[in-house]
C-alpha cells in the first residue's frame, strides 16, 4: 500500500469533528420531518427504502463508538488511509454501477436491511447513535489513536473522516429519494469533495487531466503528457454535489454532461468517465 499513500491530504481534527456533528444534526432534523408513509419510498439504492437508509445512516454514526470500544490493533502504524478506504472499503453502494459495489457493500446492504426489518423508527436509532457519538467524538479525531478495521488499522481521525463521507453521500441520497433537500454542512461537503477527488488521483495517477470541483478541490490525474503551466489541455469541471454523485455512482457521466452540470474539454478529458465511480 505504500505506493497508494503518495497522496495524503491533511484534515484538521477540529474541522472534521465539527463537520461530522453538524451533518449528524442535519440528518436527525430531516428524519423527524419524514412522514411514516414516506419511509417505504425507494431510496434509489438497490433493495433499500428510505427506512432502511435511515437505519444504515444510524449505523454509520454509531460506527465510531463501536470501533473505539474494540481492543486496539496490534500494529505500530496505520495500514489503511482515507483514499484506500474509498477505493477498497467504501460501503456507500452504487446505483449507476450497481454491480461494482463489491462484497463489502453487499454485506452492509444485508446488515442494514436486517436492522431495518427489526427497527420501529430509524429516527430513534439516529438519535441514540448521535448521543453515543458525542460522548467519544474527541477521541475520534485524534491522530495518535489507531482503530481496528477489517482492511487494516486506521488512525481515528481518518476513520472519522470516512464517517463524514458516508453521511454526506447518504444525505444526498435522502434528498433525491424524498424530493426535498437535506441540508449539507459546508465543511462536511468540502471534506467529502476532497476525499473523493484525492481517491480519484490515486486510482488514476497522472497529470494529463485536471479535475476541478470549485471551490473545494482540484487534482491532476490520468496518465499522459504532463501539464506544467497555463491552462491545462484537458479539464473536467463540475460542482461538489454533482461530483459526489459521479464519484459514488449515483449519476452517470453522460447524464451529468447532458444536464450541463459537468464540463469536459480536451481529447483526454472523457477518459475520466472510465474511472468512475470512485467509491468501491
Amino acid at each position: 500500500m505504500s505506493a497508494v499513500r503518495r497522496k495524503v491530504r491533511a484534515h484538521h481534527p477540529d474541522r472534521v469533528r465539527d463537520a461530522l456533528l453538524a451533518q449528524v444534526e442535519f440528518v436527525r432534523l430531516a428524519a423527524r420531518e419524514i412522514p411514516d408513509e414516506a419511509r417505504a419510498v425507494p431510496s434509489g439504492l438497490p433493495g433499500w427504502d428510505v427506512g432502511t437508509l435511515l437505519v444504515h445512516m444510524a449505523g454509520q454514526i454509531d460506527a465510531l463508538p463501536r470501533v473505539l470500544a474494540q481492543p486496539p490493533p496490534d500494529v505500530a502504524r496505520p495500514e489503511l488511509g482515507v483514499s484506500e478506504w474509498a477505493l477498497t472499503a467504501g460501503s456507500t453502494g452504487s446505483t449507476a454501477n450497481a454491480g461494482s459495489t463489491g462484497s463489502t457493500a453487499s454485506a452492509a446492504d444485508a446488515a442494514s436491511a436486517a436492522d431495518a426489518a427489526s427497527a420501529a423508527d430509524g429516527g430513534t436509532r439516529l438519535d441514540a447513535a448521535a448521543e453515543e457519538l458525542e460522548a467519544v467524538v474527541e477521541t475520534g479525531v485524534r491522530e495518535d489513536v489507531l482503530l481496528p478495521h477489517r482492511f487494516g488499522a486506521m488512525r481515528a481521525l481518518d476513520f472519522t473522516v470516512t464517517r463524514v463521507v458516508e453521511l454526506v453521500v447518504h444525505s444526498d441520497d435522502l434528498t433525491r429519494a424524498l424530493g426535498r433537500p437535506v441540508r449539507l454542512d459546508r465543511q462536511a461537503l468540502a471534506i467529502t469533495t476532497r476525499v473523493l477527488a484525492d481517491a480519484l488521483a490515486v486510482k488514476a495517477p497522472g497529470a494529463s487531466t485536471e479535475l476541478r470541483v470549485p471551490p473545494f478541490a482540484a487534482v491532476q490525474c490520468l496518465p499522459g503528457p504532463r501539464h506544467t503551466r497555463g491552462t491545462p489541455p484537458n479539464v473536467v469541471e463540475t460542482d461538489p454535489v454533482t461530483w459526489l454523485r459521479l464519484a459514488a455512482g449515483r449519476t452517470a457521466w453522460d447524464s451529468a454532461l447532458a444536464a450541463g452540470r459537468l464540463r469536459a474539454s480536451g481529447e483526454r478529458a472523457g477518459a475520466l468517465a472510465a474511472e468512475l465511480p470512485v467509491l468501491s
